[in-house]
């Protein structure tokens, strides 16, 4: 029982029952909720507790859909399964690559899987919407919590001090957003909790400007986080909004045409020297099992998505999701440590070429499941065409079952440490001065001696090797979009997978496809927006 992150189930049990729906996540970015809902209204703030319960919604919405589980969803028109932001965000950043691909035919998944999408698919409504939710809870927290509010409900100097803290944590969570946003869609308005509340337009920002607000939020709540692992376990703390910071460096060409890849690595390296977080000297697949928050694998996750079997109520969301989806053909679920199996998401065979075998013997990161399976992927909405993938797990790692079976107790790694390896030694590739490239190839080989994949030398290092390399570590963490973008490899003709394309074989794609649609109900709600060009 994951002891550590109380809140999450002091959230479900204080908060069940209240529900916030977000009618229109743009004609309204900061929507309050309707005056017969008590949470986020003044009297709800004046409980002491209230702070700390607010700050439970917003992290426990990474996972799941709603309060009450999937029951009562957050946003108005899309169920609590499809609206879970880590669900969303694996479909968006997982199936239009090489590394996932889905069986399923719910209006807008197989557009998504052969990067065929236009403005009316529901799950990049469901990100834009999911985000934009998040980023409203968290204005009107910083609303409720200045000091001048805390002083009017006489709340004491030491609760004072704990809410400063817990307001730079929702900053980090709102830029978190408002990176996803970017990274997905480019310009999309920007409300902070100085706009009103009520109906009105957010002003569209140019995707500059959003990196721009990003950037400065993560400076300057570095003072005040929670100093490196001080923070309660699933809490985020200073060395997560440096991680944050330097995804946004690394990928700053993309985002403004600017090449950061010197501010990247310094951020890389004062994590890697100066944080209290280690590499993992674990088994590879104990970082995926129930117990990755106790085994070891914590000491590198730098910002956990959690999982809690017990104190999260039915879900089809979170990890939940991408443990169910992934098993089906001839799997046995009880294997994963899983009730059954929804037969969904499996792998492309481009991807499993980048191992040098697919039974894990020569590098223990390739946990394909072949049993049943075809390499080749004929039919995409037959779960058997795909090898199936079995990195995630509901067992722990001394092979005892979890609490539930239904629900896992596993946590998603959202940032680790061998992440901040390779984007060191990518930045050191690009040419950055603050880079070294003898450190580089210790820190890649570090990676791979732990996956017994043979180390390498300073010729293999190249940029090619570092976006396999990056695959082989980290699929199925919701990073290979962005990744396949900043090489210039994820839409055109430069790197073909089946399917791509929505032809079985793979074709080219339009390079505007790099940024997803302004989605077209949020432009029905906000018709000052402007859509991407080429939809």
């Amino acid at each position: 029982m994951k002891i550590s992150f109380k809140y999450i189930s002091y959230f479900f049990l204080l908060i069940l029952g209240l529900n916030m729906t977000l009618t229109s996540c743009t004609n309204d970015l900061d929507v309050k909720p309707t005056d017969d809902d008590e949470f986020l209204s003044d009297d709800f703030f004046k409980d002491p507790a209230s702070y700390k319960q607010v700050l439970a919604k917003l992290y426990a919405g990474l996972y799941v859909g709603g309060n009450d589980g999937d029951g009562q969803p957050d946003i108005s028109g899309l169920g609590g399964d499809f609206s879970s932001y880590l669900r969303l965000l694996f479909v968006t950043q997982e199936f239009p690559t090489d590394e996932a691909i889905v069986a399923w035919s719910d209006d807008g998944l197989p557009a998504i899987n052969g990067q065929k999408w236009s403005p009316s698919n529901q799950f990049l409504y469901g990100i834009f919407s999911r985000a934009f939710y998040e980023i409203s809870v968290a204005n009107e927290f910083l609303r409720q919590t200045t000091d001048e509010k805390l002083t009017e409900r006489g709340v004491d100097t030491a609760t004072k001090a704990e809410v400063e803290r817990f307001r730079a944590e929702v900053r980090f969570l709102r830029a978190f957003s408002y990176y996803n946003l970017m990274d997905l869609f480019g310009n999309v308005p920007i409300t902070t909790e100085k706009d009103p509340v009520g109906f009105f337009y957010p002003e569209q920002k140019t995707r500059a400007e959003v990196f721009a607000f990003i950037e400065s939020e993560l400076k300057d709540i570095d003072n005040t986080l929670s100093p490196s692992k001080a923070n309660e376990y699933g809490r985020v703390d200073k060395t997560a909004a440096k991680f944050l910071l330097a995804q946004i460096y690394l990928n700053a060409k993309v985002y403004i045409g600017t090449e950061r890849y010197s501010e990247a690595a310094t951020v890389c390296n004062e994590i890697i020297t100066g944080s209290s977080y280690a590499f993992a000297n674990v088994p590879y697949n104990y970082l995926f099992a129930a117990d990755n928050d106790r085994n070891g694998a914590q000491n590198e996750v730098i910002f956990p998505v959690v999982g809690d079997g017990n104190a999260i109520r039915a879900t089809g969301g979170g990890m939940s999701f991408i443990l169910h989806a992934s098993i089906g053909g001839s799997m046995v679920a009880a294997d994963q440590g899983m009730d059954g199996g929804w037969s969904g998401i499996r792998t492309r065979p481009e991807f499993v070429r980048l191992f040098p075998d697919v039974n894990a013997a020569l590098d223990k990161r390739g946990t394909f499941y072949t049993n049943g399976q075809t390499l080749d992927v004929t039919d995409y909405g037959v779960f058997t065409n795909g090898y199936a993938v079995t990195k995630y797990s509901n067992i722990n790692s001394d092979g005892s079952a979890a609490q539930r079976n239904n629900i896992p107790d596993t946590d998603f790694p959202m940032f680790r440490l061998s992440d901040v390896y390779l984007m060191y030694a990518e930045a050191t590739l690009r040419g950055a001065s603050t880079g070294n490239i003898a450190l580089a190839l210790e820190y890649v080989n570090k990676i791979r001696l732990r996956a017994s994949a043979g180390i390498i030398t300073t010729t293999d290092l190249t940029l090619d090797f570092i976006l396999d390399e990056r695959a082989r570590e980290l699929f199925w963490e919701c990073h290979r979009r962005t990744d396949l973008i900043r090489f210039g490899k994820f839409t055109g003709s430069s790197k073909i997978w089946q399917w791509k394309g929505g032809v079985k074989n793979g074709s080219g794609t339009d390079s505007f496809r790099d940024l997803m649609p302004i989605p077209s109900r949020a432009i029905q709600a906000n018709p000052t927006l402007k859509q991407n060009p080429g939809y």
